[in-house]
């Protein structure tokens, strides 16, 4: 049994002249197969690089300053599109660039732009109502700061009110000031 095959004209020509050149028919596909895999991996990479500086990022907690909610070394998650969908809330646990040193700290949102954080015999009360805190410790007192037991503070334009829960071991709003909306970086997701 003595068949023949034959290839195709235009085939039959690109055979010879692979065959000529001493390239083996395979190294085309492969070398396509590597180059498809380098791109997809590429594209795989900015992807991974957007999502993780741009939409969402771990955090890990450093300190003792948001117990009992918080604890040291925990890791959560950071949404960083969340405020520009809508901007901080009252009670948002946020990551905040710390105005005087620059370090990322996570604190909780109690003022927003044009409101009034009074402090008064280790109590908060904002614009003018006591501030419920059901995420504190039973018992815990609010001080102003060290040297003065009342004060009253303001939040302008775009400034926010930030405080750790732990309010005996928190350096926040209290010492620095409101801070910026634009040293906001994101929402906490718990």
């Amino acid at each position: 049994m003595n068949r023949e095959y034959s290839l195709p004209a235009p085939a039959a020509e690109r055979w010879w002249k692979i065959r000529k050149s001493g390239a083996k028919p395979g190294n085309r596909a492969g070398a396509r197969l590597l180059s498809q895999l380098v791109l997809m991996g590429g594209i795989v990479l900015a992807i991974y690089l957007f999502i993780g500086h741009f939409v969402l990022q771990t955090v890990q907690v450093v300190g003792e300053s948001m117990l009992p909610t918080l604890h040291d070394s925990d890791l959560y998650f950071l949404n960083r599109w969340a405020y520009y969908l809508h901007p901080p809330r009252p009670s948002d646990i946020v990551v905040v660039k710390d105005p005087t040193d620059g370090v990322f700290v996570v604190k909780r949102v109690i003022g927003t732009p044009g409101d009034s954080i009074y402090f008064k015999q280790g109590q908060v009360y904002l614009n003018g109502s006591k501030l419920k805190e059901p995420y504190l410790r039973y018992g815990t007192m609010t001080f102003a700061n060290t040297q003065v037991s009342e004060a009253l503070v303001l939040c302008g334009r775009d400034q926010y009110f930030i405080l750790g829960d732990n309010r005996n071991n928190s350096y926040d709003s209290r010492m620095y000031g409101p801070v910026r909306r634009q040293n906001i970086l994101g929402a906490l997701i718990r």
